[in-house]
């Protein structure tokens, strides 16, 4: 999922933004994910071409309604595609784990570290689309709360050495992230 707006940011493509020369926290979400998945997607609004280097098919969503609906086009993708389930994972997020899609084992699923859900990690069969379908248009829009109405399972991640769900949302954040990187720690 890369369609947030970065406003902590100052606004764009948060996916853009360098790890580490010519390297970008998009780059290590590929690089993290394509082993894990039959088919990469990007999910974003707006105008998809400004991701067409990525060689990705690229999803909006109807309904601009964060990441549940992210998560729906995945699921609507899927469904056209053949695929049985969704992994989702955030563009800002670079050092996930790389067996991700292997320790949430069975969907629904979702990861958590530190005594924090984060839905946003998760792992979601085609089938739930219409209950999500149904929860976007009665405007629940909270992805932990759409994981519990699916019984979503949590599986924990340890925070030690470092979060893996650690997520870039301001500057600070990325020179953490640029030094994580850098000193092979997140790796």
């Amino acid at each position: 999922m890369a369609g947030g707006q970065a406003r902590r940011m100052g606004g764009g493509d948060k996916g853009r933004l360098p790890l580490a020369a010519g390297y970008s926290l998009m780059q290590s979400v590929i690089d993290r994910l394509g082993p894990q998945c039959d088919a990469l997607v990007l999910s974003a609004n707006g105008p998809p071409a400004r991701f067409a280097d990525m060689g990705l098919p690229v999803l909006g969503d109807d309904i601009g309604a964060g990441p549940l609906a992210g998560v729906l086009a995945g699921l609507d993708y899927a469904a056209v595609h053949g695929f049985s389930q969704v992994l989702s994972v955030a563009a800002d997020t670079p050092f996930f784990p790389r067996d991700l899609a292997q320790r949430l084992g069975a969907a629904p699923a979702i990861a958590t570290s530190g005594g924090a859900a984060h839905p946003v990690f998760g792992l979601w069969p085609v089938g739930v689309a219409q209950d999500l379908r149904a929860a976007l248009g009665a405007g629940r829009l909270r992805m932990i709360g759409f994981a519990d109405q699916v019984g979503a399972r949590r599986v924990d991640f340890a925070v030690d050495p470092f979060d893996p769900f650690f997520n870039i949302n301001t500057p600070a954040d990325l020179a953490v992230a640029q030094q994580a990187f850098s000193a092979g720690c997140a790796l």
